[in-house]
């Protein structure tokens, strides 16, 4: 497979997830990263999607922008405290491994 999902991580997400993230060789931004602190959601949208990268969040407003019919390259979303940070790692390195970017564009994907 030679495309490769990223990521970026919403400022709602552990930076614990990009180091794990990035420890597996994985690319991935953050909210600091990506200079978006205290950025609107439709603005963290707009920069992965400039990007390309699939947003890792835990805010359902990201929810809310797909159903409206915003483009987006993937979004990861998992419900405040229903996943450790180990197993949002383990879901995330799933989706990377057997997913192309073409097949998370404008999918939502629960964590």
């Amino acid at each position: 497979m030679n495309e490769r999902i990223r990521f970026h991580c919403d400022e709602h997400i552990d930076p614990a997830i990009a180091s794990g993230l990035r420890r597996r060789g994985i690319d991935v931004t953050t909210t600091a990263d990506a200079g978006l602190l205290g950025a609107t959601d439709e603005q963290h949208l707009e920069f992965a999607r400039a990007q390309q990268r699939l947003v890792i969040t835990k805010d359902t407003d990201f929810l809310r922008l797909s159903a409206s019919g915003e483009e987006h390259h993937g979004i990861g979303f998992c419900e405040q405290g229903t996943r450790t940070i180990g197993q949002m790692l383990t879901s995330l390195v799933h989706i990377y491994e057997e997913l192309t970017p073409a097949e998370v564009k404008n999918r939502v994907i629960y964590l």
